[in-house]
């Protein structure tokens, strides 16, 4: 894989870190519950991508900048592409105790937690 840009490298930055409002102490304690392992999208009945990308997060928040590599990036995108994408289709009503809500937790991204 070839090296991200620097310009890129600090929009995605930027964007992870706007996007992503959970620390990794609270997106690690999330993951342990229930509802984390129950949300979002199972392919073999193990882990979901969501969940497993959660303990990604967690680490990728945890490192600092100059420790990420290129991989690290890649996933950081992917995982702001997921937020932005999944806050689109914000469901209308309480969304306290929604998979909507459980599978963005995952993601390290709480609706609730910014204030909306």
């Amino acid at each position: 894989m070839s090296a991200v840009e620097p310009d890129r490298k600090d929009e995605t930055w930027d964007a992870f870190r706007e996007l992503v409002n959970m620390k990794p102490a609270d997106l690690e304690k999330w993951l342990e519950t229930d509802e984390s392992r129950s949300a979002g999208q199972h392919g073999d009945g193990g882990e979901s991508t969501g969940h497993a990308s959660g303990r990604r997060i967690a680490g990728i928040l945890r490192a600092g900048r100059k420790d990420l590599s290129d991989d690290d990036y890649e996933h950081m995108r992917k995982v702001v592409g997921y937020i932005r994408r999944h806050l689109a289709q914000r469901p209308s009503g309480d969304v306290h105790d929604t998979r909507w809500r459980h599978s963005l937790m995952n993601w390290g991204h709480d609706p609730l937690g910014d204030g909306s």
